[in-house]
């Protein structure tokens, strides 16, 4: 028996998801199938899926977030399961306002690192404040690509990152291949890798590879784990960052209570069914 899935395409600074509403929990998604709708020759084309999912109705839901009405279930494009997802969390705010499944300002959606709490802004952009504060990691790592090795620093925020500082983004080329992170085992799920360079006071840019997708326009948590580690290491009294990335620009904020704040714009461009095969 063929399934046919309602969706919503959206951006955030053009990371792309696709957003499945699934309210009542019946759609179980196997990475086979989250795989051929992210493909982008094959399927829709998508960084990942967020599903829409009653947290009543999911007991992964209720385990890590029960006070938050609607939990985001975010799977990478090849299939596999992540914490969290900081310009998905934006997309998938944006589509639960607009379809009135929430009022617009303060509320709360279900992670799989726990209670989000969101926050639309008057200039449209969604402002993401991330459950708890970055883990940094003591051990040394690298960063192996192509015949280049780099020191990296480790943090969880709360998906895994390895920061790599005073990086010339140029010389990368135009596209990323797949980085070697080391020691062996550091990151059994794998990690993001972020490359990133100074613009100046309060400001970098950044490129990205992301475990589980390639190297995308974007990555949310990536820039919160990339504008703490240039914090720590050039202005630790600078409390808010602009972090420029391939598909835009967001803004890192470090307030008082020691939790980040992501601001960004989120964007949806296309709505449908589709036939899974």
């Amino acid at each position: 028996m063929t399934l046919r899935l309602p969706f919503v395409k959206g951006h955030g600074t053009l990371n792309d998801f696709l957003v499945i509403p699934d309210l009542e929990g019946t759609w179980d998604p196997s990475p086979a199938e989250v795989a051929w709708l992210c493909d982008r020759r094959s399927g829709l084309g998508a960084d990942g899926v967020l599903r829409v999912v009653r947290t009543a109705n999911y007991e992964v839901a209720r385990h890590h977030c029960s006070a938050a009405d609607l939990f985001m279930d975010y799977r990478n494009a090849d299939g596999s399961v992540a914490e969290m997802c900081g310009n998905g969390i934006r997309v998938f705010a944006r589509y639960v306002v607009d379809s009135g499944l929430v009022s617009a300002g303060e509320f709360l959606v279900g992670t799989r690192a726990g209670c989000v709490e969101m926050r639309s802004e008057s200039d449209g952009s969604l402002t993401a404040v991330l459950a708890g504060p970055v883990r940094p990691r003591p051990d040394e790592i690298t960063v192996g690509l192509g015949d280049r090795i780099w020191r990296a620093r480790g943090v969880d925020v709360p998906n895994p990152h390895a920061v790599i500082l005073d990086v010339d983004l140029e010389s990368l080329g135009d596209s990323l291949g797949a980085p070697s992170v080391g020691p062996s085992g550091m990151f059994p799920s794998g990690a993001n890798v972020e490359f990133v360079s100074r613009r100046g006071p309060g400001s970098i840019a950044m490129r990205v590879y992301e475990r589980g997708v390639g190297e995308t326009l974007s990555c949310g948590t990536g820039a919160c784990a990339a504008a703490w580690v240039a914090r720590e290491s050039w202005e630790p009294d600078c409390d808010s960052w602009r972090v420029a990335v391939r598909g835009g620009e967001l803004r890192v904020d470090f307030p008082d209570d020691g939790r980040i704040h992501l601001n960004g714009p989120a964007i949806l461009v296309a709505e449908g069914h589709v036939t899974l095969p």
